[in-house]
């Protein structure tokens, strides 16, 4: 199976902390690399990390706050001093793009590599990019500005070659696609084996959904339905409840209810305010509503999987 990585490169709120650097994440998928939010200090949890620059084309910015864009202008001028000459996309709210061209006319004159803006509407659910491998659609949140999550869906892969059976009856390589993509195969005695003798099923397809910052918002569930993982914001635990509902945040357990809900394999808690010294109690109040939780923390690598359905 393909790799299908997360990295928590930040994973606190505005404040950054000692403990905890703003908002950011990589989702590797089929040795493809997408930068979810940026916030200040992320270039180097990306050093931390030995994540290849080289290797990053996407970012896909929830909203713009600073903990969650802060990162950008110093990463793209970054990218210039290493010689980058891909260009660079990054999707993000409107407003966005005359604040960072600014930038980058000011700081980066001469920058040798293009820095691609896509406007992205937060407010409605639409697929904003796709590939050969994958989608992502924007998930809309509730927060004090325009903001949305996104869900990134790899599409679904090919069979397996059997090559017992390539062997066995003399295939050429140059059949295994067709193969694969459902063509059977003639023998030069006539016989015509089916691609169902000649594969095994194709892994699932699998899906990640990030959700950060947001009230708490029951019908995100009916956006990822049955997603494979989900980061939710939990930038309180339950007793600051109303703290919560003041800034526009969830709890731990609100954020458990959503993955629940939404039937996910795995839960990802973040997010998480500085008034807290350690997460354990939203650990614990969110495990008591979805078991398969986890906390995220700098450095972090988490395998997305195909859930396990009952």
């Amino acid at each position: 199976m393909t790799p299908f990585k997360l990295y928590i490169l930040g994973c606190g709120s505005a404040l950054p902390t000692l403990r905890h650097n703003p908002s950011s994440q990589i989702v590797e998928i089929r040795d493809k690399q997408f930068m979810i939010d940026c916030g200040e200090g992320t270039q180097l949890q990306l050093r931390r990390s030995k994540i290849r620059f080289t290797k990053l084309g996407h970012v896909f910015i929830s909203h713009l706050h600073g903990d969650h864009c802060f990162g950008l202008i110093g990463m793209i001028s970054t990218f210039g001093m290493l010689g980058r000459t891909a260009p660079l996309h990054i999707f993000a709210h409107s407003a966005l793009r005359n604040i960072l061209q600014q930038q980058i006319d000011f700081f980066c004159q001469g920058l040798e590599y293009e820095v691609v803006i896509h406007d992205i509407d937060p407010s409605v659910n639409k697929v904003i990019y796709e590939d050969r491998s994958l989608t992502v659609e924007t998930i809309p949140l509730e927060h004090r500005i325009p903001c949305c999550g996104f869900l990134f869906r790899e599409k679904q892969p090919l069979p397996h070659i059997r090559r017992d059976m390539i062997d066995m009856y003399g295939i050429p390589l140059s059949q295994i696609n067709n193969i694969k993509n459902g063509l059977g195969w003639t023998t030069p005695e006539g016989e015509f084996i089916s691609s169902e003798r000649l594969t095994t099923p194709a892994d699932p397809a699998r899906s990640y959904a990030y959700c950060s910052d947001t009230t708490f918002k029951p019908d995100i569930a009916d956006i990822i339905k049955g997603v494979d993982m989900v980061f939710h914001e939990s930038t309180y635990s339950s007793e600051d409840t109303t703290r919560a509902r003041k800034h526009f945040h969830s709890t731990a357990s609100e954020a458990a209810t959503v993955a629940k809900r939404a039937q996910a394999g795995h839960l990802i808690l973040g997010h998480y305010s500085a008034r807290y010294d350690n997460e354990a109690k939203m650990l614990e109040e969110a495990r008591s509503i979805f078991p398969n939780t986890d906390l995220a923390a700098e450095g972090m690598v988490f395998d997305v999987t195909s859930r396990v359905v009952p």
